[in-house]
Order: C-alpha cells, then sequence, then structure tokens
C-alpha cells in the first residue's frame, strides 16, 4: 500500500485490493475518528481501487492522482497480465471522463478523430497540434494515455525520437509509431529505413525517467500492400529493435491475426472496429491478441449519433431523440466540476 499526505485534512491510500478495513492509519491516530471511503467512478484501473480515509473535520475526500512514473507502470502491466483489454479512443475530455466512468483502464488518441474534430482528414495534423489534444486527454483524466503519434511526424530517426520525447512531456505513457511516409507514391518506408526509425524512438523512449510504451505499426494492408508474409517480416524487425507492442492495422481476418500473434513474441495490437469483420474479443483473445483498440469508430458513432438526430428534426420536425439522449445530470457526473 502507498499513502500520502495530500492536504491537512485528508491521507489517500491506493491498494492493489478491496479490503479497506485493512488501512494502515499512522500513529496516534484513532480509529474512531476515521472512516473508509471507496470509488468505483474514475479510479478503478483493473484490479486497483483507491481508497480514501478523511477525518471528522473534513468528512469529503478525494482521490491522489497517479503520477506519470506510476500510470507508465500500470500501463506496461496491463500488457503482461493474463487476457487483453480493449484501448478505447476518445477525441475528447468529455469522451475521455465517460470512458474512464464506464470502467476502462487505459485510453488512446486517434489521429483521425482528432483531425476529424478539426475539420480535417487524418494526417493532415502538425505535431504541435497533436501534442496539445494528447495533453487535453491526459490531464482529463487519471488513467495511463497513450497517442496515435502517426509516423512520427517527419521521415528521419532524429525527428521520430524528438516526437517521442515531446510526447513524454506531455504526461503520455505510450504512443504508436507507423512505417508510412505518407507519400501516396510510396507509401511504405523499405524495410532498413522503418526498423532505424523504430530503433532511434526505442533509444528515446528507453533513456526517459519511467518505461514509455512503444508501439511499432506496419501499415501494409492500409496502405496498399495486402501481403502478410511482408507484414510479418517487419513486425519482427520491429520487435528486434525493441519496439514493446506490435500492430498491423487492416488485418483481414482472424486466420491472419493469429498468425502474426503466433509470429512475435511481443503484445500484438489490434483494430477490432472494422465493418464486416465481426471481430469479438472472445475471439481475439483465443487468437492471441493482447490489446485491442477502436480507432476512430467511436467518434464516428458519435457522428452518427449527430447525423441520425439532425436528420430526424430536419426531416420529420421531430425531437423523439431527447428521449434517448444521455441527461445533462449523467453527464455532468463524470465531467470536471
Amino acid at each position: 500500500m502507498r499513502t500520502s499526505l495530500t492536504d491537512g485534512k485528508t491521507r489517500c491510500a491506493w491498494r492493489s485490493d478491496l479490503a479497506p478495513e485493512a488501512l494502515e492509519m499512522n500513529e496516534g491516530e484513532s480509529e474512531s475518528v476515521l472512516r473508509v471511503q471507496s470509488t468505483r467512478c474514475s479510479s478503478v484501473i483493473g484490479s486497483v481501487t483507491f481508497f480514501a480515509i478523511a477525518t471528522e473535520a473534513s468528512p469529503s475526500y478525494r482521490l491522489c492522482p497517479m503520477n506519470q512514473h506510476e500510470k507508465a507502470v500500470r500501463f506496461a502491466a496491463l500488457h503482461q497480465q493474463p487476457g487483453l483489454f480493449v484501448f478505447p479512443n476518445p477525441w475528447d475530455g468529455a469522451s475521455a471522463r465517460l470512458l474512464v466512468a464506464e470502467g476502462f483502464a487505459a485510453l488512446a488518441t486517434s489521429s483521425a478523430a482528432h483531425a476529424a474534430t478539426l475539420g480535417r482528414r487524418d494526417g493532415r495534423v502538425t505535431r504541435e497540434e497533436a501534442l496539445a489534444h494528447a495533453r487535453l486527454i491526459v490531464e482529463a483524466v487519471d488513467v495511463p494515455v497513450a497517442a496515435d503519434l502517426e509516423n512520427g511526424f517527419g521521415a528521419s530517426p532524429t525527428v521520430v525520437a524528438e516526437t517521442i520525447r515531446l510526447a513524454a512531456s506531455t504526461g503520455l505513457v505510450g504512443g504508436s509509431i507507423e512505417d508510412a511516409t505518407g507519400d501516396p507514391a510510396a507509401p511504405l518506408f523499405d524495410l532498413a529505413a522503418a526498423t532505424d526509425r523504430i530503433a532511434a524512438a526505442v533509444q528515446a523512449a528507453r533513456a526517459l525517467s519511467f518505461p514509455f510504451t512503444l508501439t511499432a505499426r506496419a501499415e501494409n494492408f492500409i496502405r496498399g500492400n495486402p501481403d502478410l508474409d511482408d507484414t510479418i517480416r517487419r513486425l519482427q524487425a520491429y520487435e528486434r529493435a525493441g519496439a514493446d507492442v506490435l500492430f498491423a492495422p487492416g488485418l483481414p481476418d482472424l486466420d491472419a491475426v493469429r498468425r502474426v500473434c503466433a509470429s512475435v513474441a511481443k503484445p500484438v495490437n489490434v483494430i477490432a472496429s472494422v465493418p464486416g469483420k465481426g471481430f469479438t474479443v472472445a475471439d481475439l483473445a483465443a487468437a492471441g491478441v493482447k490489446r485491442i483498440s477502436l480507432a476512430a469508430s467511436l467518434y464516428r458513432a458519435a457522428m452518427t449519433g449527430l447525423l441520425d438526430t439532425a436528420r430526424e428534426v430536419k426531416t420529420h420536425g421531430t425531437f423523439g431523440y431527447v428521449e434517448r439522449i444521455v441527461t445533462t445530470a449523467e453527464l455532468n457526473a463524470c465531467l470536471k466540476g
């Protein structure tokens, strides 16, 4: 158990079990003037629950937030525990807090969702904009956050390494680097160059004061080169270069997922929210997947709701949607005061 004094009134404790009566008290404290409360709101992370002890003079309590190192350790641990975890992608502070309130243990940004919030297509966001967006998500919640860092916002390994260092300065505890060039005429870096870029990212990550989880992405299937053998060769090279997690978006079926997972030792991330694939969490777990991300699908689902609502009003002149939406009170319960 870790305890810390957050102010003169409240002592917070972070423990890995659910037995509040076992909380220790400082010398001189009387059990009669202390009470223990627990919460299952945004601070439940896997099997870890936050408890707070409050004196009678201050019956309210607040939770001890994790620092960046603690978030990084927790995020790395999610990749080592049995089974898999789902890693959803918010696009603003409200969506991030709603997802955490639903019990998700970690979050990731989505470059496509972020770009869409700016009225742009994916790949049209600057590094500065992406990092500012990441900081917004990090500051909204008290869970680990990783970022879609696209191709590192530059071709050279030096630029990629700098992107990792800058990402860490925003509070992020992980991020992905892809092997796409951004050039439609030559959409993928050759394997040697791509591996050098991952190696530079890994070196920058290892130089940090906390365990930054580096994900390497092989983009073949979404960049016009649906070659599973080449995808596996790339992922194996990125694994040798030191990547912590491996990711090949757009894998066509469960057989391809199984082959990828069987071909590498590091945890594999899969996007499950692909129309027509019919993947389930159970299917992907059986295939060997460790982490499931949802990419921009949650954002698109929200935009679907917006369009359905707008069309109801515009076409039918009715407002039936108000009977189905989250209430202001329900939303406010998950937002900061």
